[in-house]
């Protein structure tokens, strides 16, 4: 496998990695738009510079993000996390405490913010979009979750309803979507997969319970539908075969907290990985397989 390198640093505890194309008919690498769950915003990463930009201000604490066709995206905003009470220490200054509704936004490219659902969500975390515009998104409570297993699973249809599609979650995280329609979800300390269409929709079942020696975080997947689990405080990559067999460790030297992970790049060969702990993007060139195609959401009007 390719070693990493750091492509940018500075996001304060970056999450949700989207790679975004060069215009058609350039050489540029394109860029990676992610979050920051910190300062509560979108930020863009040039990949030939590494510079850092703003693209939208979301407020609370915006977690995962997905394209969306008119060049804009697709935001799940947990409400906003406290960082100066839950962690101490980690930033100086902590940023401002922020809090919003929780639900699902959309961010248009001037970088104004609306909300496609906002009633009754705990902390939306992750989400993936289906080839037929359908947006699964989980929704875990706040970290560390309460002894009673609350967390759900949603489906929000192009007609703009919302559903839930399974519960009882202890803490639902990472969420990526199978060639066959099923879907991954990271649960606790191990992945599920969750049939949303089948006899007995939103059955699931244990693909492993555990994630190596910490949990996992965000997910993706290649064209081979192998898992690629962003392994928090393992800090790197674990990558396991569809029935759970991990195959290989990304690592990343020193210690970290490493948040997603998206593919992308113009052959799709390289993985990205949001460091929510340094802050840091990584990026690991000429990957053996290239990511699973992405769909990006089509906006009805």
């Amino acid at each position: 496998m390719p070693d990493a390198e750091i492509v940018a640093t500075g996001v304060r505890f970056p999450e949700g990695p989207v790679w975004c194309p060069p215009p058609r008919g350039s050489v540029e690498p394109g860029s990676i738009v992610c979050t920051s769950v910190a300062d509560g915003a979108l930020e863009r990463v040039d990949l030939a510079t590494g510079v850092v930009e703003r693209v939208a201000d979301l407020g609370g604490g915006a977690n995962a993000a997905w394209p969306v066709t008119d060049g804009g995206f697709l935001v799940t905003q947990n409400g906003g996390i406290d960082f100066a009470a839950r962690a101490p220490g980690l930033f100086d200054p902590p940023p401002p405490y922020r809090p919003v509704t929780p639900g699902i936004q959309r961010v248009l490219p001037d970088g104004s913010v609306s909300y496609l659902a906002d009633e009754g969500f705990l902390a939306p975390n992750d989400l993936v979009v289906s080839e037929d515009g359908v947006v699964w998104f989980t929704d875990p409570p706040h970290f560390p979750p309460p002894a009673d297993p609350v967390g759900t699973l949603h489906r929000l249809d192009p007609d703009g309803t919302t559903h839930v599609v399974a519960d009882g979650f202890q803490y639902c995280n990472g969420i990526a979507l199978e060639p066959g329609g099923t879907l991954v979800v990271v649960e606790a300390s191990g992945l599920v997969r969750v049939d949303p269409n089948g006899d007995t929709p939103g059955a699931r079942e244990w693909i492993t319970k555990h994630i190596g020696a910490s949990a996992g975080d965000g997910i993706c997947l290649d064209a081979d539908g192998r898992i690629y689990v962003a392994a928090t405080a393992d800090h790197g990559v674990r990558v396991l075969d569809p029935d759970g067999t991990e195959v290989e460790v990304l690592a990343l030297p020193g210690n970290g907290i490493t948040t997603n992970c998206c593919f992308g790049g113009l052959d799709g060969r390289t993985l990205f990985a949001t460091d929510g702990v340094p802050g840091t993007l990584v990026a690991w060139e000429g990957m053996p397989t290239p990511g699973l195609a992405v769909h990006p959401w089509r906006p009805r009007h």
